[in-house]
């Protein structure tokens, strides 16, 4: 995809996308957009693929919609022309959230705007200390609206969701580490092989049990905890008979009894 302001390959079983457009902070253009649905679509379809990672080259991680672009097309619509171009990014992300197949965005600067609504809609969320994060779309007399406040008030709460998309201040990795939108920070140096190491792990677990703890999680997160409960059950009741799950008790009987003999 030369040209697009970004590289994908595939290496055992992920699907790896690098933003690689440094001289822009890495602000999303409409061909990098297209690389993000294409990527979408891929995953979704080619059972070799087990998990997405997203990453950037340079400073920024991404700066966000570039303005020249979408930005500014979106600014000539009016009424239903421009909700329906808005639903098209929603569509984007909602595909990065619904899928069965786990994603994860390595974070190592600054990431803001559309690309943390990005950075949201994924499964996993790695930083390096250098990262940060923030929207400053009310300072353009707008808010986040690609699925950003919604996803950012379920991860952090309304508290921090206010600090982020009323108040458009920053937020450091740690910040984010603790407040519960990222999950792991990790010196810069070190970001690289955490996360290719992670995608590796993803890839190699049974896919039936990602796909549907996905679903179970997602649908939990909507009901009451008698309702929640049956899902549980339900699910089980489709692993348990599974290949993947008596693969994995015969691994884990075949560990034990290694660990015995060697006592």
């Amino acid at each position: 995809m030369s040209g697009s302001g970004a590289t994908v390959l595939v290496r055992e079983g992920v699907l790896r996308l690098t933003f690689e457009r440094p001289e822009k902070c890495n602000a999303i253009d409409r061909a990098m957009e297209e690389v993000l649905r294409s990527c979408a679509a891929e995953l979704e379809s080619r059972d070799d693929l087990r998990v997405l990672l997203i990453r950037a080259a340079g400073r920024y991680f991404s700066a966000g919609f570039d303005v020249s672009g979408r930005v500014a097309e979106m600014s000539r619509l009016e009424g239903s022309a421009y909700r329906r171009a808005y639903r098209e990014m929603h569509e984007l992300f909602d595909a990065f959230e619904r899928s069965e197949k786990p994603s994860l965005v390595a974070l190592q600067g600054p990431c803001l705007g559309g690309a943390l609504e990005l950075a949201l809609s994924c499964d996993f969320r790695i930083a390096a200390e250098a990262a940060s994060f923030r929207f400053p779309e009310v300072e353009l007399g707008v808010v986040p609206g690609s699925g950003g406040i919604s996803r950012l008030t379920r991860l952090v709460g309304p508290g921090w969701a206010r600090w982020l998309a009323v108040a458009g201040e920053p937020v450091t990795a740690r910040q984010a580490l603790e407040i519960g939108l990222v999950h792991e920070v990790v010196p810069d140096d070190a970001l690289e092989q955490r996360v290719d190491r992670l995608a590796a792990r993803l890839a190699a677990l049974p896919r039936e049990a990602v796909g549907l703890a996905k679903l179970a999680i997602d649908t939990c997160e909507r009901l009451d905890r008698g309702s929640a409960r049956d899902v549980e059950r339900i699910v089980n009741s489709l692993l348990v008979p599974a290949d993947e799950h008596a693969a994995g008790l015969a691994g884990l009987r075949s560990d034990r009894k290694g660990a015995g003999d060697g006592g």
